[in-house]
């Protein structure tokens, strides 16, 4: 399906490519990975055609669709239903046919819509609008009504059911939350074209791919398998060549010593020739470069405090009048680690505001240990930064009674080399920041580390260094991610966001998955959902239907009445019947 020979590309003074070649199967499903930087979404810019490379080679069939989120949805009047539906454009422009095609046309032109399942188009987009997340009475909503980050998450659904023969996606789950991320992970186990993701998410990489594509030092390799067992396979080629590399360095000395002490004996020369010849000929076999990654510093909190941190009864948060959470009845120990699950808007974020002290109570009492200190870490601080500071810059304001070589040494603590110090905000990567701002959140030792989101920028070797942090760290965690491996090797307890209300959650995040995919599938109540996977969410029972709904069969079927009636009238108009 995509093949790539002996890609070369440089700009902005790197080297991207260097004769980089690769074959992708048709219908394969490949992950993408590599460092921060390293050129994926490069490599996706030269598969479209916007960059042009200098030497090399990228082939696809003739007349291949691709498609990608490269940015978020319009904010036009069309309605949301009829914005996926437009992207199907082979079904598109049969509709349009029909408008103007001869009597003696429309039969020809129904027999491909019935080829292509146009019927079934209204469904489909419904049922990938309700996994991503929208629900119901979303679907008349004009585009214009959506905030930027639901339209990005329409420029995904619209890319999906349009299913493009190469479908490319660069951390598609990077504008999800937890559930959409889990039907993500469903869904594009089953796409039926060849597809290319990049991703940071090893769960996803693990249970959706065929293939890992790794990039590398301008080299592209692919490896069958998931992300685990791509890191097998990686680990025993690189033992391999340790192991290769020190076989030819042994060989070199022996060679080496023969020819200096048998290159001046008549008798000896020509063996000695022989040797400098052969060693001659042995190319030299580079030593495996390790990618290291700097760990993150946490410090955990000089001395604990009494149990609990913090304790809520009846409380009731929100934004004006109506309370966003009610009836909340928490309690908050030193060694909890939480992982807060609920869809986008359940009031997850407003929980974490609350409870790092930048909301106030509406009603009810909240106990907290007076001497507690919280670390509150959110995207909307990366997004905040000033593009012209350095880290050096923010290091002073937070250190502001040290000295210069004990800041530039607190940067490098947190991975930052001493030129990463003085580069400007807006010259650093998303990794790079997410980084800066995580070790200084944690770095006056709080007692609850708060985190929202916190892997978004991060690469699987920084997620994996932030994991084991998280595990040293002495303090409370409560954690909102959409990254399935960080709550499962990371939290304990698992609460659930729903409909005003927060609970503990029975079960894993198996248990969890099962839960959310079977809701998408059926739209029921979720504690008839809890019910079927053994996973029920403690207290009342809650409904988050209203937040994450799906068309029910008697409402698809009312769709594609409504569609087959359309058809019949404009059959009728052209003089069909």
């Amino acid at each position: 399906m995509l093949r790539i020979d002996n890609l070369v590309f440089s700009a902005w003074g790197r080297n991207f490519f260097d004769s980089a070649s690769v074959a992708i199967p048709a219908g394969t499903k490949v992950g993408l990975v590599g460092r921060n930087g390293v050129g994926k979404s490069t490599l996706f810019r030269l598969i479209k055609g916007d960059l042009v490379a200098q030497g090399g080679d990228i082939v696809l069939p003739k007349q291949a669709q691709i498609g990608s989120v490269d940015q978020e949805h319009p904010a036009t009047p069309v309605s949301l239903l009829e914005t996926i539906l437009a992207a199907d454009t082979r079904r598109d422009a049969l509709n349009a046919k029909l408008e103007t095609a001869a009597p003696e046309d429309l039969a020809e032109i129904y027999q491909e819509l019935n080829a292509i399942d146009a019927d079934r188009a209204p469904a489909r987009a419904a049922e990938i609008l309700s996994g991503l997340g929208f629900a119901n009475a979303d679907l008349d909503r004009a585009m214009a009504e959506f905030s930027g980050g639901w339209r990005m998450r329409v420029a995904l659904a619209a890319a999906l059911f349009a299913e493009p023969d190469l479908l490319l996606l660069d951390e598609p789950t990077n504008y999800l939350d937890l559930e959409g991320a889990l039907w993500l992970e469903a869904r594009l186990k089953k796409y039926p074209h060849t597809a290319l993701i990049v991703s940071h998410d090893r769960e996803l990489l693990n249970n959706s791919v065929d293939a890992i594509l790794h990039l590398s030092a301008g080299k592209l390799t692919l490896y069958s398998g998931g992300y685990n067992q791509f890191e097998t396979q990686r680990a025993e080629k690189t033992r391999l060549a340790v192991a290769t590399r020190a076989k030819q360095e042994a060989e070199r000395a022996h060679l080496q010593k023969f020819i200096d002490r048998f290159r001046a004996k008549a008798s000896k020369a020509t063996q000695a020739q022989s040797r400098i010849k052969r060693l001659a000929k042995l190319e030299p076999i580079s030593a495996p470069v390790e990618e290291r990654v700097a760990p993150f510093a946490l410090p955990s909190p000089r001395r604990p405090l009494a149990p609990p941190l913090i304790q809520l009864e009846a409380a009731a948060v929100g934004y004006g009048s109506a309370p966003v959470l009610r009836n909340l009845n928490l309690r908050l120990d030193v060694d909890d680690r939480i992982g807060l699950l609920g869809v986008n808007g359940a009031g997850k974020t407003t929980f974490a505001r609350m409870l790092a002290g930048a909301l106030p109570l509406q009603s009810g009492s909240m106990t907290r240990e007076n001497r507690i200190k919280v670390g509150w870490f959110h995207q909307h601080q990366i997004e905040a930064l000033d593009a012209a500071d350095t880290p050096l810059d923010i290091i002073r304001r937070a250190m502001p009674d040290d000295s210069e070589s004990a800041r530039r040494s607190r940067l490098a603590q947190f991975g930052l080399s001493f030129e990463k110090q003085d580069t400007t905000v807006g010259n650093l990567s998303g990794g790079e920041r997410a980084r800066l701002l995580l070790n200084l959140v944690a770095m006056q030792e709080p007692h609850l580390l708060i985190l929202d989101e916190p892997t978004n920028h991060l690469d699987i070797d920084s997620r994996r260094a932030l994991l084991d942090a998280l595990n040293d760290y002495e303090g409370a965690v409560i954690m909102i991610t959409h990254d399935r491996s960080l709550i499962e090797l990371v939290a304990d307890r698992l609460w659930l966001t729903a409909d005003g209300h927060i609970k503990s959650f029975k079960g894993d995040m198996d248990d969890y998955a099962r839960f959310v995919l079977d809701r998408a599938k059926t739209g029921s109540r979720p504690s008839q959902d809890a019910e079927k996977t053994g996973a029920r969410p403690q207290g009342q029972g809650s409904d988050m239907a209203d937040a994450k709904a799906v068309l029910t069969r008697e409402q698809l079927a009312a769709r594609q009445a409504r569609y087959a009636a359309k058809k019949a009238a404009k059959l009728k108009r052209r003089g069909g019947h």
